[in-house]
């Protein structure tokens, strides 16, 4: 009888330390991963980025395959792969692969923090919404990692129906998200809601005003630090307004601006380079 008590003790502190070890590797790679990005957005030079994220990427899915029930990590993927498929690929199809990668890590993210809204992912709207507004405070990154990433995808499949039915969908997570935190990510859910509402005249069901007034929200909050507000506000609102001082105004100010922000510097020296392409456009489109 002792003796089978002692073996099981010694199975008990054997998975104990186990699971000790894997706890640490666990938030150690979490870590990897948050200072990963950090460093990512915190880079000036563009073109480095752009060669250096790919390496970056494969370490991420490693990690991600070494835990693959870590919420966290799973955004930090996501977050990744939406960023260098939206700023750096200009290749359409291989763009839609790499904002798939990124939808699928948030949809995973998400069903594990909130399986009962995943369960309503790919259904009606009307249940997918109720779900969304019964989400509490703590899960706010998850909504909007899960947001972020759906924009992304709907924006490399602008010419599929079935991609384009998700906007009502991730309209409604970003409006959680700020119901949730109102200043969440400094402003960056209303520079998404901006763009939703701006997409078409409202001659056709859009809703401009309200857009403009979210892009106003998200500049607040972002204390004007964020560049890619006032390019998008300049590409969405204004020119679908056809107001170009507003859109000359925006575009001028972002490029005058020190790119230099935390955790926006890579996002702002990509703005900056859009900006200059639509102020040049700019002469012919007004």
């Amino acid at each position: 009888m002792g003796h089978r008590i002692a073996s099981r003790i010694c199975v008990f502190v054997a998975i104990a330390a186990l699971s000790a070890c894997t706890s640490i590797q666990n938030k150690a790679g979490q870590r990897l991963a948050d200072s990963l990005t950090a460093g990512i957005l915190e880079q000036d030079d563009p073109a480095l980025a752009r060669d250096g994220i790919p390496a970056w990427l494969l370490l991420v899915d490693g990690l991600i395959q070494g835990d693959p029930r870590n919420p966290g990590m799973l955004l930090a993927g996501a977050r990744l792969y939406g960023a260098y498929a939206g700023g750096f690929v200009e290749d359409g199809t291989r763009g839609g692969r790499l904002a798939a990668r990124s939808l699928d890590y948030a949809r995973r993210a998400a069903c594990i923090e909130l399986p009962d809204l995943c369960a309503t992912l790919d259904g009606a709207f009307e249940p997918f919404a109720a779900r969304v507004a019964a989400v509490g405070g703590r899960h706010v990154a998850v909504l909007h990692g899960l947001a972020s990433a759906w924009a992304a995808q709907i924006q490399t499949h602008a010419d599929d129906w079935n991609a384009i039915a998700g906007i009502p969908k991730v309209q409604a997570l970003f409006e959680r998200v700020v119901a949730l935190d109102d200043a969440y990510a400094g402003g960056e859910p209303y520079m998404y809601l901006g763009v939703l509402a701006s997409l078409r005249p409202a001659s056709l069901g859009g809703k401009p005003e309200e857009g403009r007034a979210a892009f106003e929200k998200a500049l607040a909050l972002s204390g004007g630090r964020n560049q890619m507000v006032r390019v998008l506000y300049a590409q969405y609102y204004a020119r679908l307004v056809f107001d170009q001082p507003l859109h000359d105004r925006l575009l001028d100010a972002a490029l005058a601006a020190d790119p230099h922000a935390p955790g926006l510097t890579l996002i702002n020296v990509i703005a900056q380079q859009r900006a200059r392409a639509l102020r040049e456009s700019g002469k012919d489109y007004f």
